[in-house]
């Protein structure tokens, strides 16, 4: 497995973990019990992203990916929408043109 997945894999166990703490001192425990909440940090994160992104920082790039992927994940445990099946999204689409799979979709 790639350090990547190792992380993403820890993290999300981190994240699973948070859901029964003490929102009063767990970030996660409070965004996992406000979905929207949880939604909209992941939209401002994602803005960071692209801000980011196109001022050429990579340093920032990293900082804001990170953060982006930490709130996707809690956005997703949020949701009860487990990484295998965005897996399972992912591998059916393999193999298929991003166009076309766009294309499908209307």
């Amino acid at each position: 497995m790639s350090r990547f997945a190792d992380v993403i894999d820890r993290l999300a166990a981190t994240i699973e973990a948070r859901r029964d703490a003490d929102a009063s001192g767990s970030y996660t425990a409070q965004l996992l019990a406000d979905r929207v909440r949880a939604a909209k940090k992941l939209g401002e994160e994602a803005v960071e992203t692209v801000i980011a992104a196109t001022q050429a920082d990579e340093t920032a790039l990293a900082a804001e990916s990170a953060d982006l992927i930490y709130h996707w994940l809690v956005v997703l445990a949020a949701a009860g929408v487990s990484l295998d099946e965005v897996a399972a999204k992912l591998e059916a689409r393999e193999g298929t043109s991003g166009l076309a799979e766009k294309a499908s979709r209307s």
